[in-house]
């Protein structure tokens, strides 16, 4: 008998850490760490004293609280949606989730039963994958085009009866790409042509390099006959441990979404919806920083590729926390990813956790998760790679 657990595989970032089981790293080359897309760092102090504030002030803080999260965090995102991408969006259109990874699972729960299909570009998201494993649910990849973009024609041609949603992420984990807006407006409408959902996780939003809406998807009267967004405060706000998402859907796909959440942790956390709209209100400044933060981090990974160019790594992708590399080197990626543990002091993701376990391109693929890394440490970290002196891949 197998359980559902046992239909997916490990959690790739807990198997990348027990790499470094054993392993010691000396003074002179101390671990890079580039192998999980999650601030390190802890939330600003003013945050950080609205939680500790609340902890100690509010007694409903401790207790539970609505299902699909506090009304004026519910009212918040749908009045700052509004202004962000224009439409109409209502309170009870939006739902608080304890992380975005809850968010996506309560959306297929709300979506799916056993044997039905949910569309996945690859290289995909692992836990979409292990969530959709879990449940019975068959994930159809859709190869992405030399630029990681999926292709509308490519994602019609895989649909069938079963087929209950196609899913995006955007900007891309693990690509980095940001998906034009025509294309996420194209999915949109092959959506809505053949009556299944269209999935647009949008963790990354607020680290977008483009100015104004990613996408005009709100603007259409009749959005959430189609569209189901998901968001994360995890990164905006260095709240990852407070597991604080976001669902933006139709009321009737909420009413389905409560049922799952009711019964899985039945509110979410009521801190961290306190920390996620003080942040909304009051560090929008803070967050601007952030984001510049973050590009300039983009932009070294674009200087020091020119360390790599001779070698033949090429980068595939970059954008918000990710850097998605094709290295030149005669081995799997995999076994490529633990060497680098030992041999030079660099922990990352293979793309083989990224792509079907049949799909020869993740064995020539990695994944760097920048965010934890400033401009200095980046040029390290292609220095290490650029003095790699492996037997190289035939062309």
């Amino acid at each position: 008998m197998t359980s559902r657990t046992e239909t997916t595989f490990s959690p790739p970032v807990m198997e990348a850490r027990r790499w470094l089981e054993g392993v010691t790293f000396p003074p002179e080359r101390p671990l890079i760490n580039v192998s999980q897309a999650a601030p390190v760092d802890p939330p600003p102090e003013q945050l950080r004293k609205v939680i500790a504030e609340a902890a100690l002030n509010e007694p409903q803080a401790h207790l539970y609280g609505p299902v699909l999260g506090r009304p004026d965090l519910r009212e918040e995102v749908a009045r700052q949606w509004c202004g962000a991408y224009g439409g109409a969006i209502a309170a009870d259109q939006v739902a608080i989730t304890s992380g975005c990874n809850q968010a996506f699972a309560a959306t297929i729960a709300g979506l799916c039963t056993e044997a039905d299909e949910v569309i996945l570009p690859t290289p995909w998201y692992f836990n979409h994958k292990m969530w959709l494993d879990m449940q019975g649910v068959t994930s159809v990849p859709l190869p992405t085009d030399d630029a990681l973009l999926p292709d509308p024609g490519r994602a019609e041609a895989l649909i069938t009866p079963r087929t209950r949603a196609i899913s995006l992420v955007t900007p891309n984990n693990p690509g980095g790409v940001e998906y034009p807006a025509e294309l996420v407006r194209a999915f949109f409408d092959l959506a809505r042509r053949h009556g299944i959902a269209l999935i647009v996780d949008e963790t990354y939003r607020d680290f977008d390099a483009r100015s104004g809406a990613p996408h005009d998807l709100f603007t259409d009267p009749s959005w959430d006959d189609t569209l189901i967004q998901l968001y994360s405060f995890s990164k905006a706000y260095r709240l990852t441990g407070h597991r604080v998402g976001a669902m933006v859907a139709s009321r009737a796909r909420l009413a389905e979404a409560e049922k799952f959440l009711d019964t899985v942790t039945i509110c979410p956390n009521q801190l961290g919806q306190i920390a996620a709209l003080w942040g909304m209100q009051n560090l929008s400044q803070w967050l601007a920083g952030e984001r510049d933060e973050i590009l300039d981090r983009r932009a070294a990974i674009s200087d020091n590729m020119a360390k790599l160019k001779g070698k033949g790594w090429r980068l595939m992708g970059c954008g918000a926390y990710f850097a998605y590399l094709r290295h030149p080197f005669a081995m799997p990626s995999d076994e490529l990813a633990q060497k680098l543990v030992a041999e030079a002091g660099i922990l990352l993701l293979p793309g083989t956790m990224f792509q079907p376990a049949e799909a020869p391109q993740g064995k020539r693929e990695l994944r760097v998760a920048f965010a934890n890394v400033d401009r200095a440490e980046i040029g390290t970290l292609f220095d290490r790679l650029s003095a790699l002196d492996w037997p190289l891949a035939p062309h």
